[in-house]
């Protein structure tokens, strides 16, 4: 089955999906995530490469991608704690300022952007050679999540 045109995510509070929802301009999806630079391949100083990042993006009420606030604060090098707490700093104030901000399920449509090489968003992508069951596929970047049939907003990482 296909990537539908708008991709249902489930809210889940404990979980990490839990900065999602709906606020007075649309919908959101927040997360503190790390990622690599695109083509980048493992090598031993890897922990240089670890970016970490404060990331929202927001949506119409039907889902269209209408921007994304990316900030980097640091990299695995750095200490990931320090960029870790840093970003939840950057992103509590985000979500603060959304007004009419309230958490819950949310469906959006592919999307991607870029910042300082890596690639953020979610992106429709064909499976069928990875995928035994052939099964098309939605990819959270970079957070890991990846979204198929029954389309119902459950993940698997």
């Amino acid at each position: 089955m296909s990537v539908p045109e708008v991709v249902p995510i489930a809210y889940e509070p404990e979980h990490r999906t839990a900065t999602i929802g709906r606020w007075d301009g649309g919908q959101f999806l927040a997360s503190v995530t790390a990622g690599f630079p695109e083509g980048w391949t493992v090598t031993a100083d890897w922990r240089r490469h670890k970016r970490w990042f404060a990331v929202l993006h927001r949506f119409d009420e039907a889902g269209r991608h209408l921007g994304s606030s990316i900030t980097s604060t640091g990299t695995a090098e750095d200490g990931e704690r320090r960029a870790v707490e840093a970003a939840r700093v950057i992103l509590d104030g985000w979500l603060d300022a959304l007004p009419g901000r309230r958490y819950g399920s949310i469906a959006v449509a592919p999307f991607a952007v870029r910042s300082e090489g890596v690639l953020f968003g979610l992106v429709a992508e064909n499976r069928g050679e990875e995928n035994p069951d052939g099964k098309d596929w939605a990819e959270l970047y970079p957070d890991g999540l990846g979204f198929t049939d029954p389309w119902d907003g459950t993940y698997d990482t």
